[in-house]
């Protein structure tokens, strides 16, 4: 039998439940960061802070000795600062790989080569991915002058004026549709350049088969959608993407052995691309010295928990 749906609680409220299972709160303070990011946004940072059941790894209502509010809203602040310099990444690594996909589809197969199954692999839903692409242009045409321009002056939306109205999750799927040829050489356009000798007869065969950049493009869109929601990234786990093959690159070395689900793997990514896509980027060193800082300065805290190896905030050679 389902429960009742919990009862309403003001702020007040919520602040005497808090100390009832052991948090040290202040009155005035809590009240303001109850009011105005709400108990149930908070409640994902301070659940660490929850004593644990023996021999499981469920959480108690009550909070461990020490728990104090204070450390969640640092918690919390860390966190959004990290979703806005991760944003601010994906956002660039977004944009370069619109316009490697626009150049190698254009290069191959013209300006309307996406509208052919022609260039994508036999399996791949191609009907199904035009069909949300041509939804995005109608969406498009009724505020895009370039967009309406093109409807209103030729017999056809050119690739690089629909891969700035799509979704990026649209684009991962155009990525992962690629013909290996294609994908190889958007992969290499971006920086991705894989030792393929370094790789087992099977890694290669897999590798070459479909790049493994089609993963990584997956998992940076849900990453990007947690940003874009302000969501809660720090300690997350997202769609696991192989490092097999990847580990070859350098400065993606440091990926762990076999898959990657944590933000740590994502740092190191959009690190690398970033090295190709912008140039003298200091994007992994803001993020390194907020993982140094604020988070290593809130209680009870550790880089591990989103991923990094032992040696503190590091993010590899990217």
């Amino acid at each position: 039998m389902l429960k009742e749906v919990k009862p309403y609680m003001s702020p007040r409220d919520q602040v005497a439940l808090l100390r009832r299972r052991g948090m040290d709160v202040d009155d005035d303070a809590a009240r303001q960061w109850l009011t105005s990011v709400g108990y149930y946004r908070l409640s994902g940072y301070w659940y660490p802070y929850r004593q644990q059941q023996p021999g499981s790894q469920a959480r108690e209502d009550q909070f461990t000795v020490g728990a104090s509010l204070t450390d969640v809203v640092a918690l919390y602040e860390f966190d959004r600062k990290l979703r806005t310099l991760i944003h601010d990444g994906i956002e660039r690594v977004e944009v370069g790989v619109r316009a490697a996909l626009a150049e190698q589809l254009g290069a191959s197969g013209g300006p309307l080569a996406y509208t052919s199954p022609t260039w994508f692999r036999p399996s791949w839903d191609h009907a199904g991915w035009l069909t949300r692409g041509q939804s995005r242009l109608a969406r498009a045409r009724r505020n895009n002058a370039a967009v309406r321009h093109h409807f209103e002056n030729y017999n056809g939306v050119p690739v690089w004026v629909l891969v700035g109205v799509l979704d990026f999750s649209d684009i991962s799927m155009l990525y992962d549709g690629l013909l290996a040829r294609d994908q190889w050489a958007v992969a290499d356009t971006l920086g991705i350049t894989i030792d393929l000798a370094a790789l087992s007869a099977n890694q290669r065969r897999k590798a070459l088969k479909n790049h493994p950049l089609a993963r990584w493009l997956e998992q940076l869109t849900i990453v990007r959608n947690v940003t874009a929601h302000h969501s809660r990234l720090w300690n997350r786990s997202f769609t696991p993407a192989a490092t097999a093959a990847l580990r070859t690159v350098p400065g993606l070395n440091d990926l762990p052995d076999g898959q990657s689900e944590d933000l740590f793997g994502t740092i190191l990514m959009i690190a690398k691309l970033l090295e190709q896509l912008s140039p003298g980027s200091t994007w992994h060193n803001r993020v390194q010295r907020l993982v140094n800082v604020d988070l290593t300065a809130i209680g009870g805290r550790h880089q591990s928990e989103m991923g990094f190896p032992s040696d503190e905030g590091n993010t590899g050679g990217a």
